[in-house]
């Protein structure tokens, strides 16, 4: 019995001393990189300061709905204001925080901490990687982990290794043992990073948290890694592609491409299924002042590449309620009405009534079409060129076409912007499953 209870005791010495070491050694480091770092190509002068208070404004703008602004408002209006916004300030900071970005509360990262330590010790060893802390605008330190691949053996394994895929991972994710390894494994540079309070990152993971983090990550990567920014690409998981990414790449439209895996287009609805019913004012009120992830607002913001890949098994971004009818759990996959939105912003009149229906129809997972896609790629290139080659939307490609095809070239984009892959929530995608988005 002395020998088991000397065991016991001798491990979480060792924890103990594990979880210290982990954490200090990092909390002791000197800044790698700040955001306001001179010598970044292609930054505009006024992006510094910009980018100090935009964050915030970008993310909760819409927040209001049309709705006056606060400075517009009466004295009498704020006072009545006063104790509901309060409440949802406190509901923002206890149980939202702690549902919505469950990685930052210390019980979970002390649970993890074996995984962390091991992921972490495999990317510094196997990988070489580079870890480093980056300061952000708001005072936050990043912790982030950089792996190059650009000298890797062989010419396909290097033209991908000139890559850098930039991972946001989901609200229980970290770099250590998250999303990262999927492109990782398939020959990319990748840099990963932990949203502000998860692990050697400090502060808290509030949306204007993360987009700020999100800004000096890029900075990081453009400055001091040396990618060009045509060159990076964005991959978001779950939470991770909400804001940061979306936000990202409206500030950077020159970014290379951006992947949205497992997201949803706007944090209400999903919010709405798992609260009481009686609680609906106070979420809708607390979500739109403090978690304003409306990721298909900022996403039609980005002319670039776009990919969102939608797994068939989902069982958290759906709002249908669990059953036995997976029918039912894939019509209401929130991924589906991010790529409409996406899709109605880019080519309007190709998303007509007829082009959303089957659109709509193509969503169900047992829709087969057969697609003329030489005539659909003959099409939208005959209108590119008509541009001049520009990429800025609204295009009206389409105005002419029957609506039968309509329907063809609406599901050419559809098939072109979404990936469905038969995957639930929380496993990682396999390094074949990981593909650039597609580009005309």
């Amino acid at each position: 019995m002395c020998v088991i209870c000397f065991t016991k005791a001798l491990g979480h010495v060792f924890k103990t001393y594990l979880m210290a070491n982990y954490n200090f050694e990092f909390r002791s480091w000197p800044v790698d990189f700040r955001w306001d770092e001179a010598g970044c190509p292609g930054r505009s002068p006024g992006h510094k300061a910009a980018s100090q208070t935009t964050a915030q404004e970008a993310l909760l703008r819409s927040a209001s709905h049309g709705r006056p602004h606060p400075a517009q408002c009466s004295c009498l209006r704020k006072m009545r204001q006063l104790p509901s916004r309060l409440v949802c300030y406190v509901m923002a900071h206890s149980l939202g925080r702690w549902l919505l970005y469950p990685g930052s509360l210390y019980v979970m990262q002390k649970a993890l901490l074996p995984l962390l330590v091991k992921g972490q010790a495999r990317l510094l060893e196997e990988f070489h990687g580079k870890r480093a802390k980056l300061m952000a605008c708001d005072g936050n330190e990043i912790d982030t982990m950089f792996v190059d691949r650009r000298k890797s053996a062989g010419v396909e394994e290097e033209q991908r290794g000139k890559r850098l895929v930039i991972c946001c991972e989901g609200n229980v994710g970290f770099y250590e043992v998250g999303c990262l390894s999927t492109p990782l494994e398939a020959g990319y540079s990748v840099l990963g990073w932990n949203h502000p309070g998860y692990a050697g990152s400090t502060g808290l993971p509030f949306p204007e948290n993360d987009a700020n983090a999100m800004d000096v990550v890029i900075q990081y990567a453009t400055c001091r890694l040396g990618f060009p920014v045509q060159d990076i690409i964005l991959y978001g998981w779950w939470s991770g592609g909400a804001p940061a990414p979306p936000w990202a790449a409206k500030t950077y439209p020159e970014l290379g491409a951006l992947m949205l895996d497992a997201t949803f287009d706007d944090l209400l609805p999903l919010a709405l299924k798992v609260m009481p019913k009686s609680w609906t004012k106070l979420v809708v009120q607390t979500v739109r002042q403090h978690f304003n992830l409306n990721v298909a607002e900022q996403l039609c913001s980005y002319p670039g590449p776009v990919l969102l890949i939608r797994r068939t098994h989902d069982e958290v971004t759906t709002t249908h309620v669990r059953t036995s009818d997976q029918l039912a759990d894939i019509r209401s996959n929130r991924s589906n009405e991010l790529l409409l939105q996406l899709l109605r912003h880019r080519y309007p009149e190709v998303l007509s009534c007829e082009g959303e229906a089957a659109v709509r129809h193509w969503l169900r997972p047992s829709a087969r079409f057969e697609v003329e896609d030489d005539w659909c790629v003959s099409k939208l290139q005959s209108y590119k060129s008509c541009l001049g080659g520009e990429d800025s939307f609204p295009w009206r490609v389409g105005k002419d076409l029957t609506p039968r095809r309509k329907q063809q070239l609406a599901l050419f984009l559809a098939r072109k912007h979404m990936k469905n892959v038969e995957a639930t929530h929380w496993s990682l995608l396999l390094p074949d499953e990981f593909q650039m988005p597609w580009k005309l």
